[in-house]
């Protein structure tokens, strides 16, 4: 029991102690490579600052309206709003796209080539037509950040649709259990953990896809990737460009832990592969068949 305890402490501290120590080895190569790749200071300023330069002038003031951390969360906000709403309509569409799909083979076969074109189609070469089609506020913002988050939400859930258990169909067969009957009590909840692992990977994207969409539809409200363009295209502002790529990435590790924190509640007292949750150091949801 106490060796037990212990490799279960050791493993803890090793969950905490290992990435701490490969974000120092990270530091430190930045710190070598931006001293000695650059011999003038302004020209290593301007191009590859110091992580200490990023704070102190990318961050600090805290209160300044113009500069600092103020103006960055402003920008966020509006980022943040498209995240979630993007998100919300990528899993609602994608949910019943992947039902209609499990429903009938023929809709499947009509429906999923395109969904993986739409998934390879690079969001760049479109946008004159989301442009023509949507405006440049924030529907074509939301659009974009649609067609970015839908695909692993619905491939996730046409998978934990169609691995339900074939035993359980057939105990629901034996019951003259109608359609919907099948699809509501047995299929949906089986599926559940899939879907949540698509969410999961969703969220990621949806970050990506909004700040993307920042950075080329610049009407309406400005979000955090129009604030990380404009700074990136004057070299005296490069650390408020670090600043606001540094707050965007840890908005998209929130929206990773916010979503596995709503995965662990959704599934943790009735389905065995919460498992996968709590033996997984960063809690990574794999899709596993529903029992």
């Amino acid at each position: 029991m106490k060796l037990s305890s212990q490799i279960s402490q050791n493993r803890r501290i090793s969950t905490i102690v290992l990435p701490v120590i490969t974000f120092i080895v990270f530091l430190s190569i930045w710190y070598a490579y931006a001293k000695f790749h650059y011999d003038n200071p302004v020209q290593r300023r301007n191009a590859l600052p110091y992580p200490h330069e990023i704070f102190t002038d990318g961050f600090l003031p805290l209160n300044d309206k113009v500069n600092g951390l103020r103006p960055i969360l402003g920008y966020m906000w509006p980022t943040v709003k498209v995240t979630f709403l993007g998100l919300l309509i990528a899993v609602v569409l994608g949910v019943f796209v992947a039902t209609l799909m499990n429903l009938s083979k023929g809709i499947e076969k009509s429906l999923f080539p395109y969904a993986v074109i739409l998934q390879t189609v690079p969001i760049l070469a479109i946008t004159p037509l989301l442009t023509e089609l949507f405006g440049q506020e924030i529907g074509v913002r939301l659009v974009v950040t649609v067609l970015v988050a839908i695909f692993p939400v619905m491939t996730n859930m046409l998978f934990g649709l169609q691995s339900t258990d074939r035993a359980l169909h057939d105990l629901f067969t034996l019951n003259q259990a109608s359609r919907w009957t099948r699809l509501i009590k047995l299929e949906f909840p089986s599926a559940l953990p899939s879907l949540m692992t698509g969410i999961r990977i969703a969220s990621g994207s949806a970050v990506i896809g909004s700040v993307v969409a920042d950075f080329f539809f610049a009407k309406g409200e400005k979000g955090i990737g129009y604030y990380i363009r404009t700074r990136q295209q004057q070299a005296i502002q490069r650390p408020e460009m670090f600043a606001g790529t540094i707050t965007a990435s840890l908005f998209g590790i929130a929206m990773f832990v916010l979503i596995g924190w709503i995965t662990s509640r959704a599934i943790r007292n009735w389905h065995d592969s919460n498992l996968a949750i709590r033996q997984s150091s960063f809690k990574i949801l794999r899709p596993l068949k529903g029992n």
